[in-house]
């Protein structure tokens, strides 16, 4: 199988349950009839541009419409584009704009954010308030139903989907995947995760972000699997969704795994018929623990939206490490600046990397060809190709025996008193504070010069903060570096995510210690001492920032309300 519309096709007539959400269940054969009569409106009802392909923008929660709208996409040759739903109704509609959407389906309970930007794309509702088939929406799909497939297959090398990121750096920029890459990958998935005809896959991450389609719902298709689909994560209801569907497997992403654990067990997790549970940013604590409590393997891995590599674990991986590239590809990692391969990271007795000269960009070497691109974006093309080479915009270090590990995106850089480092270095560190569910590091501008690095973090329901706690952890952490201790310390009772539940780091490095909602702790000079930052505090710092000239590097206050 070549392309993703061949993979839909291949379901036809399967009277094998493909789908169940909330209380019903559909089998691959109405999965495939509901998507062929969407094409089929699709198809005839929309006209199709005359320099490319009919463009769909989907605004729903993990639905079965979703699933529906999927297939009809890849049968009718049309693009799918999953629109976020955590921005704003003004940021929709430019996302809308951006990728010259045709048409949207949207839900009633994003009809009115998605109005507030009033997208030029028609609009079609998929439902009423109350939970029923809107009538017109009906009315529009009556003369499809019961349509055949498509007469028409779609190539290779035709869009199947623009993939947008999450835009915690930046605008979104839309990644290309094409029928045929979708299509090789889901065929070589498939074999990796172990998705068999009796396997049951959990779909919870939400279906505008690569992962669900490419990790979950394509492989699942493709074989024949069932997949059990909620609308929204949930840590608390997780460990019931998994026992009562009897998943097999399920994907993650960022904190996911932190969440979960986070919960009281269930008596029945240590029995649970989970096989894997694949993903990538889980902590080495938070794998090890997940896969003991759930008896399950963790599978870590490192893919991209893009596609162009993979970086997959094996049996003898260390425990902290990415793993090596698939497929024998030629990865390395290059200094941003000159260009040249960095020194091999070397590490001291307690692991800690020595060296910070060998974090540098991953980078594919003469891989740029295999990049199908950013839709209408030259400036973020320009940024991933350099002659034949595709530069990630994710930084790693490699040791002597070759094994890769992460260090986090290009932009998480930190220097502080002339010291280099990555915000993922220290993130390692502050994540083993017991009961830390997630802390995230960055930045923040110094009142006189440079740098200070913050942290904020987010812990489970068991704990309570203590600063002298937190002092004495990190003073007792032999691989924290002297300029890694953060010099605020942020407590939140929940951090905020991206659509595709990864941490932003956004509003937090904008607010920085400037909230009023959470409190704040500051260390004592260079001791392991933490102090609430008080208002009086506060206004003694803003201070410093005006007597030094450095207004302009003021955190941006936060709202009382």
């Amino acid at each position: 199988m070549t392309t993703i519309a061949a993979i839909l096709r291949s379901r036809r007539g399967d009277a094998k349950v493909g789908l169940r959400f909330e209380d019903r269940e559909w089998t691959w054969a109405e999965i495939v009839q509901e998507s062929s009569d969407r094409a089929a409106a699709l198809l005839d009802t929309v006209p199709r541009p005359a320099d490319r392909q009919v463009h769909v923008g989907i605004l729903l929660d993990n639905v079965p419409d979703y699933v529906f709208w999927v297939g009809a996409c890849g049968l009718a040759g049309a693009v799918l584009v999953g629109l976020n739903s955590s921005r704003s109704g003004a940021e929709i509609a430019d996302d809308a704009a951006h990728a010259d959407l045709d048409l949207i389906i949207t839900e009633s309970r994003w009809a009115a954010t998605l109005a507030e930007g009033a997208p030029s794309a028609p609009v079609r509702v998929i439902d009423t308030p109350d939970g029923e088939e809107d009538a017109a929406y009906a009315a529009w799909l009556a003369p499809y139903r019961g349509a055949g497939l498509p007469e028409a297959e779609p190539a290779a090398d035709d869009l199947a989907m623009l993939l947008f990121s999450s835009g915690s750096t930046g605008r979104p920029k839309a990644a290309l995947v094409s029928q045929g890459r979708l299509g090789r990958l889901t065929d070589t998935l498939v074999g990796r995760l172990g998705i068999d005809r009796d396997a049951v896959t959990y779909l919870y991450t939400p279906l505008f972000h690569g992962n669900a389609v490419m990790l979950n719902l394509a492989p699942a298709w493709h074989a024949g699997a069932t997949v059990a689909m909620v609308r929204k994560f949930s840590a608390s209801r997780f460990s019931d969704d998994i026992h009562r569907h009897g998943v097999t497997f399920v994907n993650y992403v960022g904190r996911t795994l932190s969440y979960v654990l986070s919960r009281p067990e269930d008596p029945r997790d240590r029995t649970s018929t989970l096989r894997l549970a694949y993903g990538t940013e889980g902590s080495v604590a938070d794998v090890l623990r997940f896969a003991e409590r759930f008896g399950c393997e963790v599978m870590e891995g490192y893919g991209s939206s893009e596609g162009v590599f993979r970086i997959n674990r094996t049996p003898d991986t260390p425990l902290n490490a990415l793993g090596l590239p698939a497929n024998g590809a030629d990865v390395r990692v290059l200094d941003q600046e000159t260009g040249e391969e960095c020194p091999r990271a070397r590490f001291d007795a307690s692991g800690r990397l020595v060296n910070p000269e060998a974090i540098g960009e991953l980078v594919a070497v003469g891989l740029a060809p295999t990049f199908e691109g950013y839709w209408k974006n030259p400036g973020a093309m320009a940024d991933r190709v350099r002659g034949d080479d595709y530069w990630s915009g994710d930084l790693a270090y490699r040791d002597e025996d070759g094994w890769f590990y992460f260090a986090g995106r290009s932009s998480e850089w930190l220097r502080v008193d002339s010291e280099n480092f990555a915000a993922a270095q220290v993130e390692r560190v502050i994540e083993r504070f017991p009961g830390a569910v997630a802390a995230p590091v960055f930045a923040v501008a110094d009142p006189v010069t440079g740098d200070q690095v913050m942290t904020a973090i987010e812990l489970d329901g068991s704990h309570v903060f203590d600063p002298s706690e937190f002092g004495a952890f990190l003073a007792a952490q032999p691989d924290l570096g002297a300029k890694w201790w953060p010099s605020y310390v942020r407590i939140l009772d929940r951090l905020p995510t991206t659509g595709s539940g990864k941490v932003d780091k956004a509003p937090l490095r904008r607010v920085a210690w400037a909230t009023v909602h959470d409190p704040v702790y500051v260390r004592v000079g260079r001791t392991p001492e933490y102090v609430l930052l008080d208002a009086a505090a506060r206004a003694d710092l803003t201070a410093r920032y005006v007597e030094h000239g450095r207004a302009a590097h003021l955190p941006q206050e936060e709202s009382p309300a």
